[in-house]
C-alpha cells in the first residue's frame, strides 16, 4: 500500500471563540481560548491518519517550543515525519482564528517556518515523493515549492491533490499538472476571477467547466453546506450534497474533506463515491472545536455515511 504524501504547512492555530468575529477597530470580549496544532498542510496528514491510511509529510516547523510540540502531535496522529525538518533561527508557523457563536471563524496565517520550505527541500525527499500513492499540496508554502513538486509528482506520474488555499493567483505551470483541483467557494472565485457572479450551486458547473479549461483532470469544488460539485475532463458535471450535523466550529472541515478524498481515492473508490466519503469527514470535523482534534476515525465517517 503506497502511503500518500503530503507537503505543506505546519502551524500552531490560537484560537478566540466569542459571540461574533471582531469588525476592523473593533474589541469584543471573548468566551474561551485555546491552542490547537494545525496549519493545512499538517491537518491533511492527521486527517488521513486518523483515517487509518500510511502518511507522511514534508515540512518545516521552527526552532522553538512550537516546532517540538507540533512534530510530536503529528507523530501521535501515525504521521511519518522524517522529512519535517527544523528551520534554524526561524519561528514555526502560527494562525490566529476568531470562532463565532455559528461556527464560522476569521483566520490569520503568519507563515513563519513554512516560509521556509524550498525546492532543495523537495529534491532531498525526492526517493519518498516519487514512490507516494498520491501527493497532496496547498498553498501555503511558497509557490516555486509547489511548482517544483508539481513538476516531481508529473514526471514520476504520482496522483497530485492541490487544495488552492489561501485563495490567490496559480501559476499554469502547476494547474495543467494537477490531477483534482479543490478550491471551496472563495479559491474558485478567486481562480476564476468572479466571471460568472456569485458563486451558486446553480451555476457552480459553469466555475467549474473554466477551471477545468486551465488543465486540472478534475475539479471539486467544496461548497460548504450546499455540497461539492465535481466535474472532470472525461464529461462527470454532478452536485453531491451535504451531510446536515451541528456545526461547532468549522475550522479545517476543508481539510478533512481533503484528506477524507484523498484516502477514499487511493481505496479504490470512484470520484463520486470518494466525495462522498470526503464530505461526511467534513461534516464529522465541524461537530467539535479545533483542527487537528477535530478529524474524524474512520469509524465515526463510515457510522455516519451509513447511518
Amino acid at each position: 500500500m503506497k502511503p500518500i504524501v503530503v507537503v505543506g504547512s505546519v502551524n500552531l492555530d490560537l484560537v478566540c471563540t466569542g459571540k461574533r468575529i471582531p469588525a476592523p477597530g473593533e474589541t469584543v470580549t471573548g468566551d474561551r481560548f485555546q491552542t490547537f496544532h494545525g496549519g493545512k498542510g499538517a491537518n491533511q496528514a492527521v486527517a488521513i491518519g486518523r483515517l487509518g491510511y500510511p502518511v507522511s509529510m514534508v515540512a518545516k516547523v521552527g526552532n522553538d517550543e512550537f516546532g517540538t510540540r507540533l512534530r510530536q502531535g503529528l507523530q501521535d496522529a501515525h504521521v511519518d515525519v522524517a522529512f519535517v525538518d527544523t528551520a534554524r533561527g526561524t519561528e514555526s508557523g502560527v494562525a490566529l482564528i476568531s470562532v463565532d457563536a455559528r461556527g464560522q471563524n476569521s483566520i490569520t496565517v503568519v507563515p513563519g517556518a513554512n516560509g521556509k520550505l524550498l525546492p532543495r527541500d523537495l529534491d532531498k525527499a525526492l526517493r519518498h515523493l516519487r514512490s507516494a500513492g498520491m501527493i497532496l499540496a496547498q498553498l501555503e508554502i511558497p509557490m516555486d515549492t509547489v511548482e517544483h513538486l508539481a513538476e516531481i509528482a508529473e514526471h514520476y506520474q504520482v496522483p497530485f491533490m492541490l487544495d488552492p488555499a489561501p485563495a490567490r493567483p496559480i501559476p499554469s505551470g502547476i494547474r495543467r499538472r494537477v490531477t483534482y483541483l479543490t478550491p471551496n467557494e472563495t479559491e474558485a472565485c478567486e481562480l476564476c476571477g468572479k466571471a460568472f457572479g456569485k458563486l451558486t450551486p446553480q451555476n457552480a458547473v459553469k466555475y467549474a467547466e473554466k477551471l477545468l479549461k486551465t488543465g486540472p483532470a478534475n475539479v471539486i469544488i467544496k461548497m460548504g453546506a450546499h455540497g461539492a460539485f465535481v466535474a472532470s475532463a472525461d464529461g462527470l458535471r454532478t452536485m453531491v450534497p451535504s451531510f446536515e450535523v451541528p456545526v461547532v466550529d468549522s475550522t479545517a472541515a476543508g481539510d478533512a474533506f481533503n484528506g477524507g478524498l484523498a484516502v477514499a481515492l487511493m481505496r479504490g473508490m470512484a470520484l463520486i463515491e470518494a466525495v462522498r466519503y470526503a464530505a461526511v469527514a467534513g461534516a464529522v470535523s465541524v461537530t467539535r472545536a479545533g483542527a487537528q482534534p477535530a478529524m474524524p476515525t474512520a469509524r465515526e465517517v463510515n457510522r455516519l455515511l451509513n447511518g
